[in-house]
């Protein structure tokens, strides 16, 4: 069992949610003004996406995470900045031909996926460790080759790499990225549970790849939609950090919609009533072996 808690806030990701919930985080205010109260309300850690204020949907653009961190940094918000490395890897077939890109695919390169990375330096970014099958008719590619570039690009400039593992192939793969000596000591690893199809949100799932991990990992897991809270009980019997936000779920109760800030609060008392604490900004720091500022 954990008794001192990371939390982390994802306050918007990238998914198509704007439908179900109208306060989902859409502008650079909007994150910042999330993030900031997702890290009063107890988050040590706040992950971000951004998103096209025209349209919603997820974006890479670099100056819009340029003025999403710039507004948490100004705010004197004592938060660790975890930015997503995932955008530009969706591919979407084409109906007619397969083997061309179908209308929403987005795939980049390396370099273009943490342009934004390079430029911000925060604390940490996140690496999805594999391709897989994503929701219906979307793959998203993640190379071997690719993720040992990223790997040693922020390695370069001296940002933690958070490796999201979906299933234990992944963190197979991640092994490997930690023999080759493209990840420092400890690793530091997100389980991803419930998202199709990667592992199911359920305890055996969350077992089996905690015990997977390489030894002396520091990790955190989450499951999405109604296992989210179950899911942060777990994760801190099994000696982990936990992840709540909006990227994950939208509800605080069923049919009750959430705000990032009330998400993080139950994870709060999930984890004081488990006979646990929550760990503060500077604790994690020390906890996850960051950089100094």
């Amino acid at each position: 069992m954990n008794k001192n808690v990371i939390i982390t806030c994802a306050v918007t990701g990238a998914g198509d949610m704007i439908a179900k919930h109208p306060d989902i985080p859409v502008t650079p205010e909007q994150v910042a003004d999330a993030v900031i109260s997702a890290a009063k309300a107890g988050a040590a850690v706040a992950h971000i996406h951004v998103r096209d204020p025209k349209t919603s949907k997820g974006s890479r653009d670099v100056e819009l995470f340029r003025e999403s961190v710039e507004r948490v940094r100004a705010s004197d918000t004592d938060v660790i900045i975890n930015l997503t490395g995932g955008m530009g890897g969706g591919w979407f077939p084409g109906s007619v031909d397969p083997s061309l890109p179908g209308p929403d695919t987005d795939m980049v390169g390396p370099e273009e996926r943490l342009a934004h990375v390079e430029l911000l330096r925060p604390d940490i970014c996140s690496l999805d460790c594999g391709t897989m099958n994503f929701g219906d008719n979307e793959i998203y590619i993640s190379t071997p080759q690719y993720l040992k570039t990223m790997a040693k690009m922020v390695k370069d400039w001296g940002v933690k790499p958070e490796l999201e593992v979906f299933d234990l192939g992944q963190i197979w793969f991640a092994q490997q990225l930690i023999d080759e000596g493209l990840i420092d000591s400890p690793p530091l690893f997100q389980i991803c549970l419930g998202i199709p199809w990667g592992a199911p949100a359920n305890s055996e799932s969350m077992l089996a790849l905690r015990n997977a991990l390489p030894p002396g990992s520091n990790w955190a897991g989450f499951g999405i939609s109604r296992m989210e809270m179950p899911m942060v009980a777990q994760a801190v019997l099994l000696g982990g950090n936990v992840r709540v936000g909006l990227e994950d779920n939208l509800y605080l109760d069923k049919g009750v919609l959430a705000t990032n800030a009330q998400l993080v609060e139950r994870a709060v008392e999930i984890i004081e009533r488990l006979g646990s604490r929550v760990a503060s900004p500077d604790e994690a720091r020390e906890i996850l072996e960051l950089r100094s500022s």
